[in-house]
């Protein structure tokens, strides 16, 4: 028996947002082992210039990416859904080592298979340097 990640293809508005929720808050945690059981064993990722693929692949992305990016907080929005795909639009807000924050926007295509794990993800991003004073997104 396969593991499943309801809710399943197809999507409706309903069980798209439920599954945009579900990434926010996993995600938010910051715990990529947590994170990477939301996707296929052989999932395919783009993130920026960074090509991955495979769970082992993105808990070693997500462990390295939480190390260097302090207070992260991330917000998602549905943007569109049909059948076994899903767009978001998100921002998140982090600092680095030396104090100065960021907020990243960006888009993500994903791509799921019948039991409901992403087995694609395709992510741009691009980062704005902002005051502590300019963040939106709160703990």
């Amino acid at each position: 028996m396969s593991e499943q990640r309801p809710p399943l293809p197809p999507f409706t508005a309903e069980s798209a947002l439920r599954k945009v929720q579900a990434a926010e808050d996993a995600w938010n945690s910051r715990d990529p082992e947590r994170v990477a059981l939301a996707y296929t064993e052989d999932s395919e990722w783009r993130n920026r210039d960074v090509f991955l693929n495979g769970r082992a692949e993105i808990v070693d992305f997500l462990r390295a990416k939480w190390e260097r990016e302090h207070g992260y907080r991330l917000r998602k929005e549905l943007w569109a859904y049909d059948g076994d795909r899903i767009a978001v639009r998100f921002a998140y807000e982090w600092h680095d080592d030396e104090g100065q924050w960021y907020r990243s926007y960006g888009n993500e295509n994903w791509e799921f298979d019948e039991d409901g794990l992403m087995r694609r993800r395709y992510a741009s991003i691009n980062d704005l340097p902002i005051s502590e004073d300019e963040r939106r997104i709160a703990v």
